[in-house]
């Protein structure tokens, strides 16, 4: 019995810690139910993006670029955190951290050098590179009779 008290008594900052939680939430729901506006206006269901209500379908195609530009920004993005523990660490690691820091980063840029030799950072569809590529004249300069905005 003594070590189920002890438990008991172990969780007991928890289960209050718990309890306030629960009563702070319910206060603001209660107190926002009880306070809040009940006008019903003609619009009020509508939904609308940034106080402009919407025009057309949401169901529209979006290049998969840019979804993979994000997965990779959010892949190296995470690897700061990585960089981020070892910096706090690296009096504890040494030299051997050092070095396998060293490993690390080179990895990440050879994966990045990568991504950009295959074109996986470029965001242009292939219609905008063929337009690019009629633009571009001698030396790469981009002929300004052509080229509008």
């Amino acid at each position: 019995m003594d070590s189920a008290e002890a438990v008991f008594e172990g969780l007991q900052p928890f289960l209050l810690y718990t309890a306030m939680v629960l009563a702070v939430v319910v206060t603001m729901l209660g107190l926002s139910y009880f306070l809040g506006q009940r006008i019903n206006r003609q619009y009020k269901e509508t939904p609308f993006e940034s106080g402009i209500i919407s025009v057309g379908s949401a169901q529209f195609r979006i290049s998969v670029h840019f979804y993979l530009t994000a997965i990779l920004f959010i892949i190296f993005d995470l690897e700061v955190v990585f960089l981020f523990a070892w910096a706090v660490a690296i009096r504890e690691s040494g030299w051997p951290g050092f070095i396998e820091i060293s490993v690390f980063i080179f990895i990440l840029l050879v994966a990045l050098l990568y991504l950009w030799r295959i074109g996986a950072l470029d965001w242009r569809t292939q219609t905008q590179k063929r337009e690019l590529k009629t633009l571009a004249g001698p030396g790469g300069v981009v002929n300004k009779k052509d080229f509008s905005l």
